[in-house]
C-alpha cells in the first residue's frame, strides 16, 4: 500500500532544502571570493621574477661554481653566475613559482564561479569537475 503525504508537508520540505541548497551556495560563493582575495593579496607582495634553474656546481674543475638554466625557444641555455647573481635569481625563481602557483589557484576560483552561478546551455549530461578544470 503507498502512503499518503500531506501535500503541505511536503511542499514546507521541499522549501526548507531549497533555502538551505541556497544558503550552501551562497557560503560557498563567500568561500571563493575570500580565497581570490587571499591570491590577489599574494601577488602584490611577490618581489622580482624569473623563469629557470639555479645550481651551485661547488668549486672545482675550473668552471663556474654557480648557474642558471633555462630554456629559449626549445634551446636550453646555460649562464654562469657570481656568488650574488646566485642567491638573487635563486629567490626571483621561487617567487615564479609563488606567482605561477597563485594564478592556478585563481583560475580554479575563477572558473568554478563561473560554471557555479552562471547559467549555461542545457546539457543532456553534466560536465565533470576534471572537464570544467576545477578538480
Amino acid at each position: 500500500m503507498k502512503k499518503k503525504t500531506d501535500p503541505a508537508a511536503a511542499s514546507a520540505a521541499s522549501a526548507a532544502s531549497a533555502a538551505s541548497a541556497a544558503s550552501a551556495a551562497a557560503d560557498a560563493a563567500q568561500r571563493r571570493q575570500s580565497q581570490y582575495q587571499q591570491l590577489r593579496a599574494q601577488l602584490t607582495a611577490v618581489g622580482w621574477i624569473s623563469e629557470g634553474y639555479v645550481q651551485d656546481r661547488g668549486p672545482g674543475a675550473g668552471g663556474p661554481c654557480y648557474q642558471w638554466t633555462r630554456k629559449v625557444k626549445g634551446k636550453t641555455v646555460s649562464v654562469a653566475l657570481s656568488r650574488e647573481q646566485y642567491h638573487w635569481l635563486k629567490e626571483a625563481i621561487a617567487n615564479w613559482r609563488t606567482l605561477q602557483s597563485a594564478l592556478k589557484q585563481m583560475q580554479k576560483l575563477s572558473r568554478e564561479e563561473l560554471f557555479e552561478t552562471i547559467p549555461g546551455p542545457v546539457r543532456r549530461k553534466s560536465l565533470s569537475k576534471n572537464v570544467l578544470g576545477i578538480k
